[in-house]
């Protein structure tokens, strides 16, 4: 683990902050690309793209606190505090604050929404995928105790002290199971969006498959909130099936109405 990339004395910058930039950066290359492609705004698909990028960590960072309410309703000091703003928060919090931010510009802005949306989902894959590997080296959204030969140990005491990740233990990789099945799912959107495609596939495909992989992972991750309605899911695994449910229905919907198909700009 490498939780601080620079540090002196009392100030560092942490590894996972830099990376979630760079996931910020390679998943805006990734997106301005394929809206140009679709023939849609560059600068408007930008704007867009901060604001969300701004909602995302909103998101996360509330659904996180939501969660964790025990804890932070003891402790309300910490809810603004350094090591809050450092964590990676909720991903699926920050999923659907960025969906419902991004819908409102879109309609305000009168771009076309499914194709914005089509052209947003392999970047968001790809700014997943290296996002994790910031979780990675920060320590947090650690996995369960295993015995399995993919097992990592953490050993230093820094990322203890910044996300209570425990420490001579061999636990689940969570981290880097997340980091595969986003770059797997970044190589197949990129590829699909260069085929004809009609509009809101890409997203649907994203919201589908993304949440099975993520409901799949979560079996591996250590959690600290107990388990929901008595049933052996996380709140993070119900959030799943909801956006899984509604990618389906999106995908569903585009093929009932059978609407022309977006011609592959692949060259």
């Amino acid at each position: 683990m490498f939780p601080k990339l620079f540090s002196h004395g009392d100030f560092f910058i942490p590894t996972y902050g830099v990376l979630v930039a760079l996931a910020f950066l390679a998943g805006l290359w990734v997106t301005v690309r394929l809206a140009r492609r679709s023939g849609i705004n560059a600068e408007l698909v930008t704007n867009l793209a901060v604001y969300c990028a701004l909602a995302g960590i909103a998101g996360a960072k509330i659904l996180m606190i939501v969660f964790d309410w025990n804890h932070f309703s003891s402790h309300p000091g910490e809810i603004f505090s350094f090591s809050t703003l450092q964590a990676a928060g909720v991903y699926q919090g920050g999923l659907i604050l960025a969906i419902v931010t991004a819908f409102l510009y879109v309609r305000h802005h009168g771009l076309p929404w499914l194709q914005t949306f089509d052209a947003f989902a392999p970047g968001i894959a790809l700014g997943h995928a290296i996002g994790r590997v910031g979780c990675f080296a920060a320590g947090c959204c650690w996995g369960k105790e295993c015995d399995l030969p993919c097992a990592v140990t953490f050993r230093n005491p820094e990322a203890n002290q910044l996300t209570g990740v425990p420490l001579h233990v061999a636990l689940h990789p969570s981290q880097l199971y997340e980091l595969g099945t986003e770059a797997m799912l970044f190589g197949f959107l990129y590829w699909r969006f260069g085929r004809a495609h009609r509009p809101g596939t890409i997203i649907g495909l994203y919201l589908v498959l993304s949440s099975i992989m993520r409901f799949l992972i979560e079996f591996t991750r250590f959690h600290e909130q107990a388990l929901p309605f008595g049933l052996p899911l996380s709140i993070t695994q119900w959030i799943a099936i909801g956006l899984a449910m509604a990618g389906g229905a999106l995908l569903w919907t585009q093929k009932s109405s059978s609407p022309k198909a977006i011609p592959s700009m692949a060259h």
